[in-house]
């Protein structure tokens, strides 16, 4: 179907790519949307910006905030989800973080994330502390252990991927999440990968705190995404921008929502097309959002069990921990082929672009020289892009294993 479904993409025909979590890809239909919205604030932009906004960002939110099971209250439009960390780790460096204590996360943390954590460990004099879990890793139950194992009586708040990025796995944050509220332990979730992936509930789920991404799995345009602040955190949660909204006196709307929703003259049109994005996923193909869903996430595990046979690799977690990322071992990379050979591009990374036209991140982590392939495939792709990915790295690992052969 990956065939029939990529003409309503604009995404170069002669490149492969399996990387559709790294920044998602809009459908034509919905640039089409922004499009408009764009020319309707550029024809009088004075009329759009004080008298069309904020109505129309109450729609979108409505139908953005329904989708992830948020409180509509509670939820703000960001641009990104590291732009959601940093918004509550700016918030919580006045008063809430202090001298001693500590910030908990794991070793998956998303770098950008685990940098913020880092600066606000830096402001507050608290301490990063990160739990090792393992990976390849053998269920849910052992994430939980080692995270569990790391909490002390200083733990004041808990950063947690719900997917990782650079491994791919699911974490299993709805168990733990009550054992670390239930403490008074603030949790923040970095589901940068969650909405449009996985089905969420974040009301349900119960964290402080939840920021997401609608420019991957949701296709919306880049720069649309969500901050979800639980009502008894809300009143401590600033934006990063302080603008009008916090002297602005209207009774019918809260400071949360007049603080984030206005910081300034910028381009809504992503946020505010958000709807359109859920509206073209839901209908392309039967079934809807869950069926494109299941479709996506049994599509990526036939690409992971089909790629580890061809590599000759072990899955390294169970299929439970899969959404529609997924990531295998390769052999350790030779001296200095880890280094980045242009901007986050590992040299094989690069070999796979130039040589073979294949879109495909080349993962070194915990730190060199390991280093891991991680697919993320959408609607778009078919088997066949995956046997491509393997003839590559079958071809750029023999010539590696060649030149690590030749006498010095």
């Amino acid at each position: 179907m990956g065939r029939e479904l990529r003409q309503h993409w604009g995404l170069d025909p002669e490149v492969t790519f399996l990387n559709h979590g790294s920044f998602g890809a809009a459908p034509g239909e919905v640039l089409e949307a922004q499009r408009a919205w764009r020319d309707r604030m550029e024809r009088e932009p004075v009329a759009f910006m004080v008298e069309v906004l904020e109505g129309a960002l109450d729609g979108a939110r409505q139908e953005a905030a329904a989708f992830v099971g948020a409180d509509p209250e509670g939820f703000a439009f960001v641009s990104n989800a590291t732009t959601g960390v940093n918004t509550v780790l700016a918030s919580l460096a006045h008063g809430t973080i202090a001298p001693g204590h500590e910030l908990l996360t794991t070793d998956h943390v998303y770098n950008a994330c685990h940098n913020a954590l880092r600066v606000l460990a830096e402001r507050t004099g608290a301490r990063v502390v990160v739990a090792p879990v393992p990976f390849p890793c053998t269920g849910p139950g052992q994430v939980v252990e080692r995270v569990m194992a790391a909490v002390t009586e200083r733990t004041r708040l808990v950063l947690l991927d719900h997917v990782t990025s650079p491994t791919g796995m699911v974490l299993p944050v709805e168990r733990l999440v009550p054992m670390l509220e239930d403490r008074g332990i603030h949790v923040l979730v970095d589901a940068a990968h969650t909405p449009g992936m996985l089905p969420l509930d974040v009301t349900r789920l119960g964290a402080s705190y939840i920021t997401g991404n609608f420019h991957k799995w949701v296709c919306a345009p880049k720069g649309a995404a969500f901050l979800h602040v639980r009502a008894d955190r809300r009143a401590a949660i600033r934006p990063l921008v302080i603008s009008h909204g916090t002297n602005a006196v209207r009774p019918a709307r809260s400071r949360f929502r007049l603080e984030f929703d206005w910081g300034g003259t910028d381009d809504p049109s992503a946020w505010l097309c958000v709807p359109d994005a859920l509206r073209f996923i839901d209908r392309l193909r039967p079934g809807g959002w869950p069926a494109h869903m299941q479709a996506n996430r049994e599509g990526a595990l036939a690409a992971r069990r089909r790629l580890a046979a061809r590599l000759g690799v072990a899955l390294p977690c169970p299929d439970s921990m899969i959404g529609t990322l997924a990531t295998l071992p390769l052999p350790p990379a030779p001296a200095g082929a880890a280094a980045p050979a242009r901007g986050y591009h590992t040299l094989l990374q690069e070999r796979l672009v130039t040589q073979h036209r294949i879109q495909v991140p080349i993962v070194v982590w915990p730190a060199a020289p390991a280093r891991w392939v991680r697919t993320s495939t959408q609607a778009y792709n078919e088997p066949a892009e995956v046997d491509r990915l393997a003839d590559a790295l079958e071809a750029e690992l023999a010539l590696e294993a060649g030149a690590r052969a030749v006498p010095r």
